[in-house]
């Protein structure tokens, strides 16, 4: 299958329309029809209707394909544009926002740095494509278990910290003064669904055997202030890693003692780092 015409199929049915999707890619109306119709061609399957554009079930079913396909292509070619590569002077680090711990924050370079905070699946992405040298991502884990990340490409991962997670509630909520809490006692309680931010409910659910932890609200931000703000204001418990939970004003953060799991940060990277990178991973792995 032409990747290129995989491409443009993609635009085609993201943006719904031929010209805008020509515009987009820099190509001709003409060229993108010619493109769509090959496509169809090789995989004797009508992929869009024309009026309105949009896929049809075979359609459909190469989206779901389309993807993963497209940025293992990139992976690739990030791989050994890497490999060819001058060694880089700076550092891009890409993070999920609770995945940059203290500890990560003291390791880091005094200077060349540039930080990208992304939702935790656009991590592992984001360094296999190149866009970042080095990856932190975070997660719900038992004690030393790995997390599971999505499989985007041949990547290195490996544990840099962990630390206890606490239940934040507002101060007068009727549990702030336990010394400890049950995840099974909350399952039925309000929580904010942040799934960018938080520790995952789906996380929570899986830990509670796939059930409970409804959505009172949900934050689709990556702001651990907005989070914690809106668990002062009392919309809805959520669960953060320790360091992130304590001390927020209006809250009490209370350690979440049954089942035992932990906020576990792992780094990401692809090949061999170099340079500040290769400084960065030493560091933390000397920390962890």
């Amino acid at each position: 299958m032409d990747p290129h015409l995989l491409r443009t199929y993609v635009t085609v049915a993201r943006l719904a329309s031929f010209s805008e999707a020509a515009r987009a890619l820099g190509y001709t109306q003409s060229a993108v029809s010619q493109h769509i119709a090959a496509l169809e061609q090789d995989l004797g399957a009508p992929l869009l209707t024309r009026r309105p554009v949009a896929p049809t079930a075979a359609g459909e079913r190469l989206l779901e394909h389309a993807g993963p396909l497209l940025l293992r292509l990139d992976a690739a070619r990030a791989d050994v544009a890497r490999m060819a590569a001058a060694p880089a002077h700076g550092l891009t680090l890409a993070t999920s926002p609770t995945a940059l711990t203290p500890t990560a924050l003291a390791a880091l370079p005094p200077a060349g740095v540039t930080l990208r905070v992304l939702a935790r699946d656009e991590v592992p992405a984001a360094v296999a494509t190149g866009t970042a040298d080095l990856g932190l991502v975070d997660g719900l884990a038992a004690p030393s278990d790995p997390l599971r990340l999505p499989d985007v490409a041949p990547l290195t991962t490996y544990g840099v910290g962990e630390e206890p997670v606490c239940v934040l509630l507002p101060t007068a909520h009727p549990l702030a003064r336990r010394p400890g809490l049950r995840l099974g006692d909350l399952a039925d309680a309000r929580w904010i669904d942040a799934p960018d931010t938080g520790l995952p409910l789906s996380h929570l659910r899986a830990a509670n055997g796939g059930h409970g932890f409804r959505t009172a609200l949900r934050y689709d931000g990556t702001d651990v202030r907005v989070l914690t703000a809106l668990a002062a204001a009392g919309h809805g418990l959520t669960l953060l890693p320790r360091s992130a939970a304590t001390g927020v004003p209006g809250t009490a953060a209370v350690p979440l003692e049954k089942p035992r799991l932990v906020h576990r940060v792992q780094l990401v990277h692809a090949g061999t780092p170099t340079g500040a990178a290769r400084a960065l991973a030493e560091a933390l792995s000397v920390r962890e």
